[in-house]
Order: structure tokens, then sequence, then C-alpha cells
């Protein structure tokens, strides 16, 4: 495979040092387990797949996108009792975070996209709180949020699910396991209306609500029915990237 110039990990010097890239993205995924038949990785293969589909798209079309490495671990305070699951605290993301805004200051970049690939990674507060002290304009997506499920799955759940099951069937489909050797994913919900109906929040004891560690059966995923999915998401984001690359942001209000 030829290195792709507008994904940092793959390019050199070389390349880098004759392109203009004005829009970067950073992939943020997790390390954590995806019911017995999906990798520990799961959320870092979605996360940079997406952000490296979408960021080509751009990029034939002139966008000067740069997608930087993946962020391997995400916010996983309520499942450390699960084996090798990695957790990096908010605070420790903020640091990460802010390190790498000033590093691209540097290097002429006017706007940054964090790429979330995780539930339990929330990037708002954070944003709010870096983007007074540069002049980059911050912003966030997480790719799962994008359309409705139901016009692509037919169960629900929202971890190594019927769609995470599908989206990695289709794209590394080596690293899943024959659906046989997958738990159903049935999970327990709060008993406290507010939290069920989800106007009132609070975290998942990821060993109370779940057996396997997912949450909603995979049993019917394809990689058809993921490779549909990929394309409506990344398809997307591209036009985002394409827009927020264009804009102006010192007019970005209508």
């Amino acid at each position: 495979m030829n290195a792709r110039p507008y994904i940092l990990k793959e390019t050199n010097w070389k390349t880098v040092k004759d392109n203009e890239y004005k829009l970067a993205v950073l992939p943020w995924g997790a390390t954590e387990a995806h019911n017995y038949h999906l990798p520990y990785g799961t959320d870092n293969y979605e996360a940079e797949h997406i952000a490296e589909l979408a960021a080509g798209m751009a990029w034939k079309k002139g966008s000067g996108i740069i997608v930087l490495p993946t962020v391997p671990f995400g916010v996983n305070t309520q499942q450390l009792d699960i084996k090798l699951t990695i957790n990096m605290n908010p605070s420790t993301q903020a640091m990460i975070l802010a390190d790498v805004i000033e590093s691209l200051e540097y290097h002429g970049i006017e706007k940054l996209v964090i790429l979330n690939g995780h539930g339990g990674n929330n990037f708002r507060q954070m944003i709010r709180e870096l983007q007074k002290d540069t002049d980059i304009f911050l912003s966030s997506l997480a790719w799962y949020e994008i359309g409705d499920w139901d016009d692509f799955f037919e169960t629900g759940g929202d971890h190594a699910n019927e769609m995470e099951t599908s989206f990695m069937m289709h794209v590394h489909p080596k690293l899943v396991l024959p659906l046989t050797e997958a738990g159903d994913g049935s999970s327990r919900s709060f008993k406290i209306t507010g939290f069920r109906e989800k106007w009132a929040w609070a975290p998942r004891e990821w060993t109370k609500i779940s057996k396997d560690t997912g949450i909603g059966d995979p049993k019917l995923a394809t990689a058809e029915k993921g490779e549909k999915y990929i394309d409506f998401v990344s398809g997307k984001i591209a036009r985002f990237f394409l827009e927020l690359a264009e804009a102006d942001i010192s007019d970005m209000y209508e």
C-alpha cells in the first residue's frame, strides 16, 4: 500500500513539507472488552477507519486535511473490574488534548476535529475550557451518533451490538470470532425511571448490567449491513470535513 498523504502515521517529511494542512482530525477510541467475539481495540479500529475513509474523500476535493494517529485509551472508570481494560481519566485526556493543540499551533493548523469512537469519552467541556487559549477552531463528533440505526440494523443495544459487529465484520473480519461464540448481549437497566428514560444520567457499573460485556444481541450482524452504514456515515463526515475546511473561522454563523 502506498503512503496516503493525508494520514500522518503513513506519510513522511518529504510529503508533509510540500503540503498545506489546515484541518487536523484526531481519532480517539478506547481499549475495552466487546462481548466475547470482538477485539479489545474495536473502538480504535472503528474511529480510525471512519476518520481515514472520510478524510480520503475530502482530500480528493482539496480539503488540506491530515488525520493524526489514534489515541487508543478512553474513559473506562466503570469497567476496571474487567480484565485488561485500560482507563484514561478525563483529566488526563484534557492534558493530552492541550499538548496536541499546542503542537498543532506551531504548524499552521486552523481547525481540529476530535473524532470520538467511545461512548465513555466526552470532549465538550474540555473544548470549552481549551478554546479560550487557542486560535485553532476546536470541535468534536461521535461517528456512531450519525443516522438512525433502525434504518440499517434490526436489533438495538449500544455496545458490541449488531451495529458494531457488522462494522467489524466488514472492516476486520479476521478479528471477529464466529457469532456462535458471542454472548447474547442481554443487559439490565436502572430501576429509576429518570435514568431509564435518559433525562437523568449516572455511569453504569458494567459487570452489574452485562454478563458478557455486550449490550445488544449481535447475532443478526452481517458485513453487508456494516458496509452500508459505514458508507452512509463516512459520506456525511466527509461533507462535514469539506465544509469545515473551507469555512472562515472568523465568520461561522448565519
